[in-house]
């Protein structure tokens, strides 16, 4: 297995995740993975080394770069740094596909444009600050991100080598995509391979082969993540959390939650809503 997938889920309050860099201390490494989001990287301080492809990149104070979907890269972070993340959803990009449904904007040029570090400062500072109706100001920031994006950045000939790679994974992109909406649903291993037209064997090893995780786990990784918001955020038993959430019972959710987080789903409720 040479690359893994890496599951992402946008924040709750807005269309997509933004973040900072879990390596802005330095002393991190993310080997290569691929995820059907489009990813941008603006670096504030530090600096960082990326891999794309074939391709080394390494970013200074007021550079960015940008990840297309379906694109195998890693990072090395040796020194701390600040780092904002954006993960933008594939399907803000639907109106501007190619006739073959693809999209792919250029990574290099995109590298010094100030434009684009000022509005995802901006962005940044705005949903940080929480402040009344800041949701309304982040998208509008966002949009004029994307509008940057497709007029200037949008390469309008991508080479076949390219498009075929991004058919591949787009194909597990796909099964993904169905995965996510579908999780809280009785979703076997079974029933999806005949959904998408493939043996069970066949997908069993064709999954792990792309992701680097069994289809279980993967799809326990999904309940988990919404089950932990639930957890937090609202007054639902944790027996309902756990149905709701796609889990047999609440015992294989709890053991499920304990090995991920290190805490019961009650202990976790305990400590984090002590009312």
């Amino acid at each position: 297995m040479e690359y893994s997938h890496e599951l992402i889920m946008p924040n709750d309050d807005i269309p997509f995740k933004l973040f900072l860099f879990e390596g802005k201390d330095g002393h991190y490494v993310r080997e290569k993975h691929w995820h059907r989001s489009v990813e941008i990287f603006a670096l504030f301080e530090g600096e960082i080394d990326f891999f794309i492809n074939d391709s080394g990149y390494r970013l200074e104070p007021g550079e960015c770069m940008l990840v297309n979907s379906n694109e195998i890269h890693s990072i090395h972070a040796p020194k701390e740094n600040l780092t904002v993340v954006l993960q933008i959803p594939l399907s803000n990009f639907e109106k501007y596909y190619s006739d073959e449904r693809f999209i792919y904007f250029s990574n290099s040029s995109l590298i010094q444009d100030r434009e684009a570090m000022a509005l995802i400062r901006k962005i940044y500072e705005v949903y940080t600050g929480k402040e009344y109706g800041y949701e309304l100001k982040v998208m509008g920031e966002f949009y004029l991100l994307l509008y940057l994006l497709v007029t200037k950045y949008r390469l309008k000939k991508v080479d076949t080598k390219l498009v075929r790679q991004h058919k591949k994974l787009d194909k597990l992109s796909a099964i993904t995509a169905y995965m996510k909406e579908n999780y809280a649903t009785e979703l076997s291993l079974e029933s999806v391979s005949a959904a998408f037209g493939y043996s069970t064997a066949y997908f069993s090893r064709m999954f792990y082969k792309y992701t680097g995780i069994n289809y279980k786990n993967y799809l326990d990784s999904i309940r988990l993540v919404h089950a932990y918001k639930d957890l937090a955020n609202s007054d639902m038993t944790i027996g309902d959390i756990a149905v709701n959430n796609g889990f047999a019972n609440s015992r294989s959710f709890s053991k499920l939650f304990k090995e991920k987080y290190g805490i019961l789903p009650s202990e976790f409720r305990r400590c984090h809503r002590p009312e």
